[in-house]
């Protein structure tokens, strides 16, 4: 019997266990460990890779995003009550980010060969409350548009992108993924394709004036020991997670190599009529953090089911949209049916930094099988 787990944690640290061993030593032995190098010099490698000029950790990933709408609200770009375009098939913590701030979400659907935002709907959304286009490069995907950048523009629109699942995804013009909009929130949670042993976040912006807002609001709202400009919260990176995090980036690039050599390997030989697989974008359009199929005529938890009795791991993302949760439940009457079937039919493939093709080839003749 196979056994191929969906994402073994405790595999991908020990691909770089020694030095990341050698990383949490370092700080544990320095007796610093918040607000100091570690975080940085994770800082500036990070600001670096993504080509920002500013990034600042904090604790995870919601955390980032909020911090992002707070800091404009701070600085009087955005009011609450103003709104904020966001993409219905996300994973909540977009969205959370938003009503946290008392901002209100619009809900755009997605288009069901991309899985990502539709920008041909975007501009039917676009009201005089509208402040902010929130983009979501789920699964790894680019979700940027040269047509969303025009919108912005045109409208005088903030930009947001969800770099949570994206590390080291590219436009086609080659920037990377959390450089494009004005502000960028990212999660290191330990499963995404850079992962931390714990909860962790940044922002990263080229927006002095952002930037500096959202360090403050982090840390308290202070800016200066005891001197508090905003009423903040205590949300920040520690100097293990960061020490770890800057082990693990010198090897993203190459991590990401290997789940694009997984994708293609999926997109070149899966072969079943039940199973539709989003359009293929070019390798460096997507990290391929999920690699998200679509199974037909209800049989999607079938799949699963079976590839699981045959020692296949495999996830759902996400199963009830957010317009369909409890929390939101003024918006439980709302059709958005390409999100819908996207949550019915939805089911996560492994891909990861330490699956072998051996094992991707099996997984393969599993689903062909079926």
């Amino acid at each position: 019997m196979n056994s191929i787990p969906f994402l073994s944690l405790k595999d991908v640290t020990a691909l770089h266990g020694a030095e990341i061993n050698e990383a949490v030593t370092r700080v544990v032995n320095s007796g610093w460990y918040l607000q100091g190098e570690e975080n940085k010099r994770f800082e500036e490698n990070y600001a670096k890779f993504i080509g920002s000029k500013y990034c600042i950790g904090c604790a995870n990933g919601l955390d980032a995003l909020i911090w992002i709408f707070r800091a404009y609200i701070e600085m009087g770009v955005m009011l609450p009550g103003d709104e904020v375009i966001v993409p219905a098939n996300t994973y909540i913590a977009t969205i959370l980010s938003i009503t946290e701030n008392g901002l209100k979400p619009i809900l755009v659907e997605p288009k069901l060969n991309t899985l990502e935002i539709d920008d041909d709907l975007i501009e039917t959304a676009i009201t005089p409350r509208t402040k902010a286009v929130a983009i979501v490069h789920l699964y790894g995907r680019n979700a940027y548009t040269d047509k969303i950048g025009e919108l912005c523009k045109k409208y005088n629109l903030k930009l947001i992108e969800d770099n949570a699942q994206a590390h080291g995804c590219k436009h086609t013009d080659g920037r990377t993924t959390g450089s494009i909009g004005d502000a960028a929130g990212h999660s290191f949670y330990p499963g995404k394709n850079l992962g931390a042993l714990g909860d962790g976040g940044a922002v990263t912006t080229n927006d002095s004036e952002l930037a500096a807002a959202v360090r403050a609001l982090a840390n308290y709202g202070s800016q200066k020991k005891y001197v508090f400009k905003y009423t903040g919260r205590n949300s920040r990176l520690d100097e293990i997670q960061a020490a770890v995090l800057d082990v693990k980036l010198k090897y993203l690039v190459e991590d990401n190599a290997h789940r694009k050599e997984v994708a293609n390997y999926y997109y070149d030989h899966i072969n079943n009529p039940l199973v539709a697989l989003p359009d293929r974008l070019p390798d460096e359009q997507n990290a391929y953090h999920l690699f998200p199929i679509l199974v037909a005529n209800g049989k999607r938890d079938a799949l699963h089911d079976y590839l699981e009795q045959n020692g296949v791991g495999t996830v759902i993302h996400y199963p009830i949209p957010p317009h369909k949760q409890e929390c939101y439940k003024t918006w439980n009457n709302i059709s958005l049916p390409i999100t819908e079937k996207i949550a019915d039919e939805e089911l996560s493939l492994p891909i990861g930094p330490n699956i072998t093709i051996e094992e991707v080839v099996i997984i393969v003749n599993l689903i062909n099988e079926f």
